[in-house]
């Protein structure tokens, strides 16, 4: 096998790797895309809400068995989409019973526009979240059992006998499930006239309250959502990614540098964000320690905060 088939296969592994975990990062992205671009709310309890996302998925498919007739193949992937609904719950009660009070337009003429109660009450969430699910769960990492995260497809050889390319089954089927959620959430964002009063809301409060769109609502909606998006995401990362309740921390840092990377105010930017996050990061092995992947996605960050401030697709962030 010659040295630039070796390259050649390395590069190409790296390159599907990278896609197939950087559809998994957009979608978490666009969860957090809808608080924080939508709300313009910082909020540090992101990586708890997937954390959460993962424990659901688990228990619906260990503990509970409810989904056992669907068999280890199918059911860890409804798992993750039924964490929808429970964590939309959870974020819109979340909201209704404490974000509301230091956002929207409570926050109005506050000092920092309530940025600094946000900042602390975020971080509360997250300490409180985590500290619990730690009491609840326990320690022991877990993870959503399925035959697929230990099988690959071989594509190849591309090149004569060699350049084989192998493409986890678990991480290939959540990257389509991701894929399929975030068109639906855009096409929801955009053509929906529910979408638009959140993106109003977003875009100027001020005027959307005289146009009859009631802000409050726009914004603890979005936050569901943006709560259950996320969920949904740590489900599917659940299938091949041990956890703990601590494993938030892991991803809330991606999530935000790719929200800023696809442009602030962009659903469909922000799952791109989250690709090429996805992307950086594997490609980066092909030279750096692995240790060194998060170095690599904050060297792109940087570059791109520096020639472009409003994002890789922050044209898209004004009117998507």
């Amino acid at each position: 096998m010659s040295e630039l088939a070796i390259v050649a296969e390395s590069v190409l592994q790296a390159l599907s790797a990278g896609l197939l975990i950087g559809c998994i990062y957009g979608l978490m992205c666009l969860g957090l895309s809808l608080i924080f671009g939508i709300m313009r709310v910082i909020n540090f309890a992101q990586g708890e809400f997937l954390m959460l996302g993962m424990y659901f998925a688990f228990y619906a498919m260990a503990a509970f068995g409810a989904l056992g007739i669907l068999g280890p193949l199918v059911g860890p992937f409804v798992a993750a989409l039924l964490a929808a609904p429970a964590l939309f719950v959870f974020g819109y009660l979340l909201h209704l019973l404490l974000v509301r009070r230091v956002t929207g337009v409570r926050a109005v003429g506050t000092e920092g526009e309530g940025h600094y109660a946000q900042l602390i009450l975020t971080l509360g969430i997250s300490l409180i979240v985590a500290n619990g699910s730690l009491v609840a769960f326990g320690s022991f990492p877990q993870v959503v059992k399925t035959p697929l995260s230990s099988t690959a497809w071989e594509l190849g050889p591309l090149y004569g006998d060699f350049v084989l390319v192998f493409v986890n089954q678990a991480r290939a089927w959540s990257s389509l499930v991701s894929i399929a959620a975030a068109i639906g959430l855009v096409l929801f964002m955009s053509r929906s006239a529910l979408g638009k009063s959140l993106l109003a809301a977003a875009d100027n409060p001020e005027a959307a309250i005289y146009m009859g769109i009631d802000v409050d609502r726009a914004h603890r909606i979005a936050f569901a959502i943006g709560t259950a998006v996320t969920a949904v995401a740590g489900g599917l990362v659940a299938t091949y990614y041990p956890f703990q309740p601590y494993v938030g921390i892991e991803f809330v840092i991606i999530m935000y540098a790719g929200v800023v990377l696809g442009g602030i105010g962009s659903v469909s930017g922000a799952f791109l964000g989250g690709l090429s996050i996805g992307l950086v990061q594997q490609l980066s092995t092909l030279v750096l320690p692995i240790q060194l992947q998060n170095a690599a996605i904050f060297v792109m960050f940087l570059l791109v905060v520096m020639f472009r401030p409003h994002g890789l697709f922050g044209r898209s962030a004004e009117r998507t």
